[in-house]
């Protein structure tokens, strides 16, 4: 796997290439702004993307805007966006083509090296991986006329580990529960949000999209 970095943090870039190397990954190119993330998008043809969300010059959302724009080049291309903060809606705004390969995490969870290899890998698979964090102030700032206001509460917990990137046996396993009691879960959530097989883009990353916007 090849992997374009972007953070301004030498220190922290540094470190990341460094710890993804250690673990077999290819690091093409490690850049501190969102131009040179672009230029190396077309250069070296990466698997993945590793993303700061505030980026120079202005430290806003320069790094998600330079994501957004290298998937519109190359759609579908897996982005992992870091960020200090929770700024739940970039995540959203990733997802809207439908497509999955998204991944939002804090950059303290950079420390648990295991599972920010995992989720990197699975960002590059095509899967979406959001942070837990973000889901529990998500659920914190819903409004209560939400779409997801048919969802049980069993379902909406089932949802929330749909956007933290668990497979269906991963959450029956969290959940101490059946594989076929989740496929029950998963079935009537698609169905309450009306994500019928006809859909465009994947139902599970329409389903995660529609909970990110709540």
């Amino acid at each position: 796997m090849r992997v374009v970095i972007a953070e301004d943090d030498a220190l922290l870039r540094e470190g990341l290439a460094m710890l993804l190397a250690g673990e077999g990954i290819d690091v093409a190119a490690a850049v501190d702004n969102a131009t040179d993330l672009l230029d190396a998008v077309a250069s070296h043809a990466p698997d993945a993307l590793l993303v700061d969300v505030r980026l120079p010059p202005g430290f806003r959302d320069e790094g998600l805007r330079a994501a957004v724009e290298a998937r519109a080049k190359v759609p579908g291309l897996p982005v992992l966006v870091l960020s200090s903060y929770v700024e739940d809606g970039s995540a959203a705004e990733l997802l809207q083509d439908g497509v999955g390969g998204i991944g939002y995490l804090l950059k303290q969870r950079v420390g648990n090296v295991d599972e920010f290899v995992e989720a990197l890998r699975k960002v590059a698979g095509g899967g979406t991986v959001i942070d837990p964090e973000v889901i529990a102030q998500l659920l914190v700032r819903r409004r209560a006329n939400d779409p997801l206001h048919r969802l049980t509460p069993r379902e909406r917990e089932v949802l929330g580990l749909m956007a933290e990137g668990r497979s269906n046996a991963e959450i029956a396993e969290r959940l101490v529960i059946s594989d076929g009691a989740v496929n029950k879960y998963v079935g009537n959530i698609f169905s309450k949000l009306n994500l019928h097989h006809t859909e465009s883009g994947h139902r599970r990353v329409l389903a995660v999209l529609a909970y990110l916007k709540a």
